[in-house]
């Protein structure tokens, strides 16, 4: 009996302290979801003022510091070059005239015979600032205007030789004019009239077929030659680190 009484004031003290303990309270705004709050928190924290950005497709004038010839080129040579007027974007400076580009020459193709014209392909790969603050960049050649008898042939930038179809044909008349003649000179001396006629022709025809497997003309490029740089994507870059010099 007295184990049963004791079983039950177990119980009864039990559910007591069960009753009396508070209950948490129930939080009556939810949690903001985790992307929300990174939201906010980027929202809250405020933007470099330093911090600018050249956009994809932005021409940059540059002209180059050293002459380039598919002559003795080879892939892998260093190019150098210079901008040659300031990139101004927002009432800001953000490439200062005199800024040294550096790249490299990524294929080279001498001149042929026949149609195989000569050309040549360069990518700039870095831009060095006046203070020493250098940039990475993908860069290609988007314009020769200061290059005559040139152009651009695809989109990556290969600079290729006009075609010389006018020097060619003025080459082929003076072959066949010098040819003719020492062809009917030395026909004569072989066979009379009939040699002549026939050394002449031949003549020409050699004339001509020396003046058309000419090689044609290697690409050159001079020392400040204008080129125009396209830059392929949008470069990040710090204002702060950017000097420009001040007017006196």
């Amino acid at each position: 009996m007295r184990v049963t009484w004791l079983m039950l004031l177990i119980s009864a003290l039990a559910w007591g302290q069960a009753a009396s303990a508070p209950k948490p309270a129930a939080s009556s705004v939810p949690a903001a979801p985790a992307n929300q709050a990174s939201a906010v928190k980027s929202a809250a924290t405020p933007s470099d003022p330093n911090v600018a950005v050249i956009p994809a497709g932005t021409k940059v004038p540059l002209t180059l510091a050293q002459a380039i010839s598919t002559k003795n080129a080879r892939e892998g040579d260093a190019v150098y070059a210079q901008t040659a007027f300031p990139l101004v974007l927002n009432e800001r400076i953000l490439i200062p005239a005199g800024t040294y580009i550096q790249g490299k020459i990524m294929h080279t193709e001498q001149a042929g015979r026949s149609k195989k014209r000569a050309e040549i392909l360069i990518h700039f790969t870095s831009m060095i600032y006046p203070s020493g603050y250098t940039v990475m960049l993908p860069g290609s050649v988007n314009n020769t205007p200061g290059a005559d008898n040139k152009g651009i042939k695809d989109s990556e930038g290969t600079i290729q030789q006009d075609k010389d179809t006018g020097k060619r044909l003025e080459d082929a008349a003076k072959g066949a004019a010098v040819g003719g003649t020492v062809g009917s000179i030395g026909g004569v001396a072989a066979g009379g009239l009939n040699g002549a006629r026939y050394g002449g022709l031949a003549g020409i025809a050699g004339g001509v077929a020396w003046a058309l497997l000419k090689h044609g003309p290697e690409l050159k490029l001079e020392v400040g030659t204008s080129v125009e740089m396209e830059i392929q994507r949008s470069i990040t870059v710090d204002a702060s680190r950017i000097q420009v010099a001040k007017a006196r």
